[in-house]
């Protein structure tokens, strides 16, 4: 057609007729335009392409009435307890924890790890996420384990920036009140998994057979600090190395609960009760940090963060769920903050559902904060995209839908309620959108999801791997929760003592 572009030399997959949210086109009424890809990178997009002369005609796809936007990356969840996903309710983030990670649990069969590590996949995949940053506690650590995990995220065929969460204090020294409420003899049923690792060195295991072993498509690794507080200086001090001669990402959680800013307040008087003047003072804050839920942050620690370059990730349905309280959203958008999108564990989020997220982030965004802002609906879709994709340090690689970045797609059948009638696209994402009208889903140029079905492995027998462990799995579970119990009255004592405890900030909301 005169009208139209030659077809990039090399093309092997045009996509034709969609509406494309590319940098800088108006994402409420994203143009007509075509996508060049070369096997796993796109090579070019144009208002219109055309075939060369007597060039071979390369598969088509032609997505007329369709939206094609970038993968979204889903910058902070657990594969660990995939499987307790609907368990829990209203659980304090403290005593969560002692369900979501329980260091008395059996150890866990590798058949166990690869149905829960394929079915939390499948579950982002179908909700249009192409990357999932997965910082995974494996205890006691097998490196069988850890090889197990890596196989099914390479058969499922998802793209997984991948982190070992470790720390070498433990949770009972790190939580106000327990050691103070709870009787001696019981201190022992009050570790969690997240512990220190008396075997063998976490960190120089993962440098010598993860970051030292052949780089594969869709693999990225990462550190996972599992919080600060939980994290001598030392060993801080080792990831910080680590990520800076690998050029790594580094996660970790950050005042997810108000109990982890009574923590600072009450152990770091030299830092001005500070987690993260601390990590400035030890030379940890920049671009490869990314503090995962960031709800109890001062405004002067907001500051911090955006002088050097650290980032945020929120995760606002498991802080609700959880009752950790509202997180800063403007303020950090104010400031320039980077800000990643994550879904977190299935125990406390149950959903591995970026539009979820997005709609809370920009529901809380407008009523945590009645000062106008950013439009929340474009923020809440830069964060699952471009915000994940450069805490991850991939934005020059993934997050957006230009030339030279990997083909990670989400493809929206617009013939839908939520898109008719279309005013915005934006917005009809963000804010009623579910993950229902996702058909097809490409990952590093290949089709993981086409026309709703799953392509790389057979999902009924995904599921079928997850039944036959559920029994075992269950067992330990209300082998747990009846444990849990036997703490009840000495766990309630302290969460209504931090409750009540003054961190100079308001985060939950009042109820008088």
């Amino acid at each position: 057609m005169a009208d139209s572009l030659p077809l990039p030399e090399g093309t092997t997959l045009w996509i034709a007729n969609a509406r494309v949210m590319a940098p800088g086109a108006d994402w409420h009424q994203p143009p007509v335009a075509d996508i060049a890809i070369a096997n796993d990178v796109i090579l070019g997009v144009a208002p219109r392409y055309g075939l060369r002369p007597g060039q071979t005609p390369p598969e088509k796809l032609d997505a007329t009435g369709h939206l094609v936007l970038p993968g979204f990356v889903n910058a902070h969840y657990h594969s660990h307890d995939v499987l307790a996903k609907g368990t829990l309710e209203q659980v304090p983030l403290e005593q969560w924890r002692l369900y979501a990670l329980p260091a008395q649990y059996p150890p866990r069969s590798k058949e166990e790890l690869r149905a829960r590590t394929l079915l939390g996949a499948l579950e982002c995949l179908r909700s249009g996420m192409t990357t999932v940053q997965d910082m995974l506690t494996l205890y006691p650590f097998e490196p069988e384990h850890l090889d197990t995990v890596m196989q099914a995220y390479e058969d499922v065929g998802i793209r997984v920036v991948f982190a070992l969460q470790y720390g070498d204090r433990k949770g009972l020294d790190t939580v106000p009140y327990w050691k103070e409420v709870f009787p001696p003899e019981y201190h022992h049923m009050l570790s969690s998994a997240a512990e220190p690792e008396k075997r063998l060195d976490l960190l120089d295991y993962f440098e010598q057979a993860c970051l030292k072993a052949p780089a594969k498509a869709r693999r990225h690794w990462a550190l996972g600090p599992s919080s600060p507080e939980r994290c001598t200086t030392e060993l801080m001090a080792r990831t910080m190395d680590l990520a800076r001669r690998y050029d790594l990402p580094v996660y970790s959680h950050i005042y997810e609960s108000k109990g982890m800013a009574l923590t600072a307040r009450q152990e770091l008087a030299q830092y001005g009760g500070s987690l993260i003047r601390r990590l400035h003072a030890e030379g940890c804050l920049g671009p490869q940090m990314n503090f995962a839920h960031s709800v109890w942050l001062a405004p002067d620690e907001i500051d911090l963060l955006a002088q050097t370059g650290a980032g945020t990730v929120l995760n606002p349905q498991g802080n609700l769920k959880m009752q950790c309280g509202l997180p800063p959203i403007k303020m950090l958008m104010r400031a320039g903050v980077r800000i990643g999108l994550g879904c977190d564990n299935c125990s406390c989020s149950d959903a591995q559902n970026m539009y979820a997220a997005m709609k809370l982030f920009s529901l809380l965004a407008v009523v945590s904060d009645l000062r106008k802002g950013p439009p929340p609906a474009m923020e809440a879709l830069k964060a699952a995209t471009e915000g994940g994709a450069e805490g991850a340090r991939l934005g020059d690689t993934i997050g957006r839908i230009a030339p030279g970045y990997q083909a990670d797609l989400s493809i929206v059948d617009l013939a839908d309620p939520s898109f008719v009638p279309l005013n915005s696209v934006a917005r009809q994402l963000v804010n009623i959108e579910g993950g229902r009208a996702v058909k097809h889903v490409m990952v590093d140029g290949r089709w993981v999801i086409r026309d709703r079905r799953v392509t790389t492995v057979d999902e009924a027998a995904v599921f079928e791997e997850v039944e036959a462990v559920m029994p075992t799995f269950r067992k330990d579970f209300d082998a747990i929760t009846r444990r849990i119990a036997t703490l009840q009255p000495w766990l309630d004592e302290a969460q209504e003592k931090m409750d009540a405890a003054d961190v100079g900030i308001e985060r939950l909301p009042r109820l008088t």
